[in-house]
């Protein structure tokens, strides 16, 4: 589900127990209750808190809400009857943290705000019985083991025990490290597999070090340390947790981290069941990854990669770079990719069966950041990879990784020694690439140049000159011997690889072409611009034939999938965006609906010709067709009995069919040959139809507007019609007598 508050930013949210109600407080100071399985606002109040809501708890009846605010009040709602039913002051400053006692006869609940203490109230007194003071920094989470048993977490690297009964600490466990979150485990159900021995109580801490630790209460030790894939830290970082929870139901724990990202685990062995990723920040590169292209690879602005499984949004974090990564590039069967980075180093992964990715080698040598890798393209044989340092080096990828028996084996990572080093231009160099044959190497520079390799000793081939500004990408084409460039000069250029010269010219950006890529089986190109446009060009026509506005940012990540019906691009604006290619679809259904359309006149003329007017009129209707069905009302007048026939056929339409004819009939009225037709529909309709009837039809008033004026001109032709017959008849009468009088006179 996704909700959207346009009033103002959320500052809390809490989920009724019973699953079934959604409240969210706003900056606005305002309350809202959400059907959240229907993505619909029920429900809006004031919060009645004179600064904005900081924190907000359901009681375990689902019938209580209690919002503490930063005025330093906290406020009770009943749900039900929808009113306030306490105010409890005193508390000092922003009341962060509220929970009620479990059991709802006690009528108790627990707060605490900047003075680090949790105060307990009675709410058939509204009054603050109890202060737990011990914590000397943030109180975190309130958990509650049994009826008298509290378990408290805090900024202060502790977690504490309270008797609920003497209201006195009972142990002070240190945990080392800023708790943002403390889960008691259940006491029913096996887990062994951390370190759980003995009955007693047991709980998992989450916090800044970003994992996830079992402590035992009796004998205030850690029984447990999650293992993780990166190196702990005792200050806050990305990987810190922030909110940590255990679903029973599903026997699972679910935490997040500051990089938003949503991790559920197996809550009997903390294995990871599914990861979720949040915010990317800006993504740098993308592409697909798997044998049927099943998952993406994204690059983001971190030294983690993040692969996504695209039927699930199920991602894993890869950790293994130590600075922000620049590029990557997938070999050809979509198992190995390789990507680089600032920390000067590439590495080369491999994703098992099971869609597991782990890193098979690595390789040091560059002088400054990795900004652009290629792999080659027939067999998982080499990498080519351009730096800052200006220079370009090709590593083999030795046997032992590209076997799958030999991969499987492999512990940790080998180190890749370069084979070749050239330096290939004066300044940064942006893009390389491999030839589909794997003989030939490109690159691309900010000195305006792109320069043709030979991928065995790396000699230089040709320079391909004319860009105006630094090149930003190079692309072999798959079925020409044909390289594409596109530049900081907004321009695209189709060079030739046996003259070097320049044989297209494709302008239309208004800004930095970023990134570029043949689809349509080489016979078109896609580009992207940092102004977060693509833009997809007819090869043979130098014709733009669509413009895609997807993002608001530079688009960095442009890649075809191998079936070339699907791209996926990725953009500083931290969005990712799939694309399908429907031309063939939209053929398809265009083609059909011709086909149907056919068949369709030829059965409207079927049944003109054995005058079954009646389906006649409704087929005509439904192929949206004003002169067919005035045909049709011309052919039936025509009739003996014509009149009476249309009114049989106009009174047996359908409501949605008499409203289509009143819209033709508009159109008919404006012209004297149809008017007949026209009016006589019109009259069916008045003398068969209610006026409250008629009312209720779509577009009543502008057709009424429409047919007033032209039906007063055609009355008024027809008075004039009239007027002149009758004139001429007075004339030819007058002139029948005088010939009378004048034979009469002959005569005599």
């Amino acid at each position: 589900s996704f909700l959207q508050d346009d009033e103002e930013d959320i500052s809390s949210f809490a989920l009724s127990p019973d699953d079934e109600i959604l409240v969210t407080g706003s900056r606005a100071l305002l309350l809202k209750q959400w059907n959240w399985r229907e993505n619909k606002c029920v429900r809006t109040w004031k919060a009645v808190h004179v600064a904005p809501v900081a924190s907000m708890a359901f009681d375990s009846t689902s019938t209580l809400l209690a919002t503490g605010g930063c005025d330093s009040t906290i406020k009770i709602w009943d749900m039900i009857k929808q009113y306030c039913t306490h105010n409890l002051k005193g508390s000092s400053g922003v009341v962060h943290l509220v929970e009620f006692h479990p059991d709802i006869s006690r009528l108790q609940l627990f707060s605490s705000s900047i003075d680090y203490k949790i105060r307990i109230w009675d709410l058939n007194s509204s009054k603050c019985v109890a202060m737990l003071d011990g914590h000397f920094s943030a109180v975190t989470s309130l958990a509650f083991a049994d009826g008298n048993t509290l378990v408290s977490s805090g900024r202060d690297k502790i977690c504490m025990v309270w008797d609920l009964k003497t209201r006195k600490s009972r142990r002070t466990i240190p945990v080392y490290e800023s708790v943002e979150a403390a889960v008691l485990l259940p006491e029913k159900g096996d887990f062994s597999q951390l370190g759980v021995k003995k009955q007693g109580l047991h709980f998992v801490t989450a916090g800044s070090k970003g994992i996830l630790k079992v402590w035992e209460v009796a004998t205030a030790a850690c029984v447990y340390t999650q293992p993780v894939p990166f190196e702990s830290k005792e200050e806050a970082s990305e990987r810190s947790l922030t909110q940590c929870m255990l679903v029973p139901e599903r026997n699972e724990i679910v935490t997040v981290s500051v990089e938003h990202n949503i991790v559920i685990y197996d809550a009997q062995t903390l294995q990871l069941r599914k990861q979720l990723a949040g915010y990317n920040d800006e993504v740098l590169d993308v592409k697909f990854l798997g044998p049927g292209d099943s998952h993406i690879v994204v690059a983001t602005n971190s030294p983690q990669l993040k692969v996504f499984e695209l039927a699930t949004s199920h991602c894993q974090i890869l950790y293994g770079h130590t600075e922000t990564i620049l590029a990557l590039d997938v070999f050809r069967k979509g198992l190995m990719f390789v990507s680089c980075a600032k920390d000067k180093s590439l590495r080369v992964w491999r994703m098992n069966k099971d869609g597991r990715v782990i890193c098979v080698a690595q390789g040091l040598g560059h002088a400054h950041g990795v900004g652009a890798v290629s792999c080659s393209r027939l067999k998982e044989s080499f990498v080519v990879t351009s730096s800052q340092d200006c220079t370009i080096k090709i590593w083999n990828i030795p046997e032992s990784l590209t076997s799958k028996a030999k991969a499987a084996l492999i512990s940790s990572p080998e180190t890749l020694h370069a084979r070749v080093t050239e330096r290939g231009h004066d300044k940064d160099i942006n893009s390389v690439a491999v030839s589909p044959n794997d003989k030939l190497v490109a690159t691309g520079s900010q000195d305006r140049l792109a320069k043709l390799w030979s991928c065995s000793d790396c000699s230089l081939l040709g320079v391909f000159t004319g860009h105006k500004r630094g090149i930003w990408c190079v692309q072999f084409s798959p079925v020409d011997q044909i390289l594409a460039t596109s530049s900081a000069d907004g321009t695209l250029k189709l060079w030739g690889l046996r003259d070097f010269s320049c044989l297209k010219t494709f302008e239309g950006h208004d800004a930095s072409v970023l990134k570029i890529i043949f689809v349509s089986r080489g016979t078109q190109l896609l580009s992207s611009g940092s102004d977060g446009l693509l833009k997809l060009w007819t090869i043979k026509t130098n014709e733009c034939v669509k413009t895609l506005d997807g993002h608001e940012d530079k688009i960095w990540g442009l890649h075809a999938n191998k079936q070339d019906d699907m791209v996926v691009t990725a953009s500083s604006d931290s969005c990712i965006t799939l694309w399908k290619d429907v031309t063939e679809i939209e053929e398809k259904e265009v083609q059909a609906k011709q086909e149907e359309q056919i068949l369709k006149e030829q059965e409207l003329s079927n049944l003109l010709h054995e005058k079954r007017y009646l389906r006649a009129l409704g087929l005509a209707i439904s192929l949206d067709r004003p002169h067919t069905v005035l045909m049709v009302v011309k052919a039936i007048l025509k009739e003996t009995d014509g009149r009476k026939h249309l009114e049989e056929n106009i009174v047996r339409l359908r409501k949605d069919q008499k409203e289509a004819v009143l819209t033709f009939l508009v159109t008919w009225n404006t012209n004297s040959r149809n008017c007949h037709e026209a009016q006589a529909v019109i009259e069916t309709l008045l003398k068969h139809e209610a006026p409250d009837s008629l009312l209720q039809y779509a577009g009543i008033k502008s057709a009424v507007e429409s047919l007033l004026p032209y039906t007063e001109r055609h009355f008024q032709r027809l008075s004039r019609l009239l007027q002149a017959s009758m004139f001429i008849d007075f004339m030819w009468q007058n002139m029948r007598l005088a010939d009378a009088s004048r034979q009469e006179d002959v005569a005599l």
